[in-house]
């Protein structure tokens, strides 16, 4: 009972092949928003800094800086035309708009007013561009944006006219 053929055996390895993951996930945290808008609520620009946009801030502070300086200088006028006029109504003529008549008087302090309202509007309305900001930026930091999706315009050339036609073309590459 001998065997002419031999019989060779191979040692495996045990082992598993392990699939590198190669997209980067993140946690979605919901509040982020929310805190990002607090904060620029706060200290207007805050809420760019938490979203880590530094750029963003200089143009916050400038926005209502100069809506703020615009409407201290408004303001400045209008007080002192306001006065001329009180004094004037009183009998003095002293003032240095002593050159103006009353209507015109009355005409600068509703300029002057109308302007600061608006300042006033401008400053507002930058402090809640300056919260809202915040709030879409740090919205869109969770979503994500690759240069697999294209939007772009495009001259598109048609087969019934025989002139190129203006269209938008999107493109998604997988």
């Amino acid at each position: 009972m001998f065997s002419a053929f031999s019989v060779s055996a191979q040692k495996v390895q045990e082992g598993k092949l392990a699939v590198a993951d190669t997209t980067k996930s993140e946690p979605i945290d919901p509040l982020r928003p929310t805190k990002a808008s607090f904060y620029s609520a706060l200290v207007p620009g805050l809420g760019q800094v938490y979203n880590k946009k530094y750029w963003k801030v200089p143009l916050v502070y400038a926005a209502i800086g100069t809506s703020l300086y615009f409407y201290s200088d408004q303001n400045t006028k209008y007080k002192k035309v306001r006065d001329a006029y009180k004094r004037r109504l009183a009998g003095y003529y002293d003032d240095e708009y002593e050159f103006l008549d009353n209507q015109r008087l009355i005409s600068a302090q509703r300029g002057y007013k109308k302007n600061r309202e608006y300042s006033m509007l401008f400053v507002v309305g930058f402090y809640v561009l300056n919260i809202v900001d915040a709030n879409i930026d740090a919205h869109l930091k969770q979503f994500n944006v690759s240069d697999d999706l294209t939007f772009q315009p495009d001259l598109i050339q048609s087969d019934v006219y025989s002139k190129p036609s203006v269209g938008v073309t999107i493109n998604y590459r997988f």
